[in-house]
């Protein structure tokens, strides 16, 4: 059955009164009650499904799963925020869910399915992937000016994304954007800081001395993410599993280091900070080794998670492994990592491990360009008329302030077991920068890759406006690596849109759409195809 169909089900299915839908969601046939949003995870045996209330409830909701009753796990403090992590399940097999309180429903019931089981010979997969949906639902000004996307034009895009009826979504890196301390020290005008001071504090204020729940932070961080991802994402992707993959604005920081501060690696404070936004909003990673050692992996009813690292198997069809490059960075010069070693190492063996017809590495932050920032693989620095730096002495991170050599020997590691697999194609799907594009690398310093190109996708960004672009908030447009050759497919452009990729036991097909970069009205939206390519 079609994701269509499947819907239309799960409505047909209610007895709960219309009353208390979303008002600010584009979906109207669904009726989400008092729910505000719901972000699904699943695997071949187990859901991890994230939701919240509109108001606090005064008792556990439940979940039933077809005739299975699962009791929620409360995630703040008031009662808004419930987990729902289920497992003994069937793979390959469609359930029916219902929320209810009491035998009451809470929404109307809606159907989500396991992924097929890791042996099942799946002939296809639809996988669409995108980068930085994040930002504050600020107003366009006059002339087009804006930072972020309206939410109504974020909601408008997930929808046609679903409307392709994608098997699995990625959404990598940048979900929220509230750098905190960056923002309110940055304006060089006191005018200028006083206008952001007064802006961030209509949300509330962080207090690194004090802890992130039962504190005015966990208001002020459940008024930043109520807006840029429950009611973006609202109820949307209920029977679509999403896949959030972090980066450092995840941590409400950006990666910046400098001789006056260093925001990387995240002290205590922003870990927690992104740690409880996760536990509110999207699900964590449904890990599927029996080694948890490598990923700090916790048991939730029988259950293993994974905050940072995680794969998705489908069948015999298709791997990935998926990870955040900067909550467990290092600084130990030719010692120093993104990942962890023995994280590393479990990309590494599940990379080499050709059991699936199709693989990727996820990475929060790409293979291929730079954009000059501290936190790359590369050391390079940019112009602002765009031109390379080149640096003179790579091993001492050339002229980029405490960039860090065993960053460029990971990603020589990471590379080398992608473009060595025998039988499958290297791929990299990445996040991070604002651009949609990609290109085959074909060298990386000494490594040869010709023989087997990686091939590094740039997704392309949801929610950037027109000042969020390098070109515009930089002066400059990214650039290949100065160590790389990169046969760029489709030469990156500063658009929002997201990539779409088809996979079947014969061939890959990736799709790029694209928005545009100019700002229109969330109802005029409509989306173009700017590169195809077939593997």
């Amino acid at each position: 059955m079609k994701r269509r169909d499947l819907l239309k089900i799960g409505a047909a299915g209610s007895v709960l009164p219309m009353t208390g839908c979303m008002e600010d969601s584009i979906e109207t046939e669904w009726n989400s009650g008092e729910v505000a949003h719901i972000l699904p995870l699943v695997s071949p045996t187990a859901f991890n499904i994230k939701v919240s209330f509109r108001q606090p409830l005064k008792s556990p909701p439940e979940l039933k799963v077809d005739e299975l009753l699962v009791t929620g796990i409360q995630q703040d403090t008031r009662g808004r925020f419930w987990s729902f992590v289920v497992g003994n399940l069937e793979p390959n097999r469609q359930y029916i869910l219902q929320l209810v309180s009491k035998d009451q429903l809470l929404c109307d019931v809606w159907p989500l399915a396991t992924f097929p089981d890791e042996q099942a010979n799946i002939d296809q997969l639809k996988l669409i992937a995108f980068t930085c949906a994040g930002g504050p639902d600020l107003p366009v000004l006059p002339g087009g000016r804006h930072a972020f996307k309206p939410v109504r034009y974020r909601q408008k895009l997930y929808q046609q994304m679903l409307e392709r009826n994608p098997d699995l979504v990625i959404s990598n890196g940048d979900h929220v954007y509230w750098d905190y301390e960056s923002w309110r020290n940055s304006p060089d005008s006191e005018l200028a800081k006083m206008a952001v001071n007064l802006f961030m504090d209509t949300y509330g204020a962080f207090d690194d001395k004090q802890p992130v729940f039962g504190a005015d932070n966990e208001a002020t961080l459940i008024a930043i993410g109520d807006e840029q991802i429950a009611s973006a994402y609202g109820v949307q992707f209920r029977s679509t599993p999403v896949f959030f993959v972090t980066d450092d604005h995840d941590y409400f920081d950006n990666d910046d280091a400098s001789p006056q501060r260093v925001s990387f690696p995240p002290n205590v404070f922003h870990q927690n900070l992104r740690d409880a936004l996760q536990a509110l909003y999207f699900p964590e990673f449904l890990w599927d080794e029996p080694d948890f050692s490598c990923a700090g992996v916790s048991e939730v009813n029988g259950v293993a998670l994974s905050k940072r690292f995680g794969a998705c198997r489908y069948g015999t069809l298709f791997d990935s492994v998926l990870f955040d490059c900067g909550g467990n960075m290092t600084l130990d010069a030719e010692e120093a990592v993104l990942l962890p070693r023995d994280v590393e190492r479990w990309i590494l063996r599940r990379t080499r491990n050709e059991a699936t017809r199709h693989f990727a590495q996820v990475p929060s932050h790409p293979f291929g360009w730079t954009a000059g920032k501290w936190r790359e693989w590369y050391p390079d620095s940019i112009e602002s008329d765009g031109s390379l730096l080149v640096p003179v002495g790579k091993d001492e991170g050339g002229g980029k302030y405490l960039w860090q050599a065993g960053w460029w020997s990971q990603h020589q590691r990471l590379l080398q077991a992608l473009t060595e697999q025998k039988h499958r194609a290297a791929i990299s799907i990445s996040g991070d920068l604002h651009l949609l594009g990609g290109g085959f690398i074909e060298r990386s310093g000494a490594l040869d890759c010709s023989a087997n190109p990686v091939l590094s996708i740039l997704t392309g960004p949801v929610g950037v406006g027109d000042v969020g672009w390098l070109s515009s908030a930089r002066g400059l447009q990214a650039a290949v690596a100065s160590e790389l050759e990169v046969n760029q497919w489709k030469e990156p452009v500063e658009e929002n849109g997201f990539t779409e990729m088809r996979f079947t036991r014969e061939n890959i097909d990736v799709q790029l759409w694209s928005y545009g970069a100019e700002y229109a009205d969330a109802d005029d939206l409509i989306s173009r195809a700017v590169e195809s390519i077939r593997l």
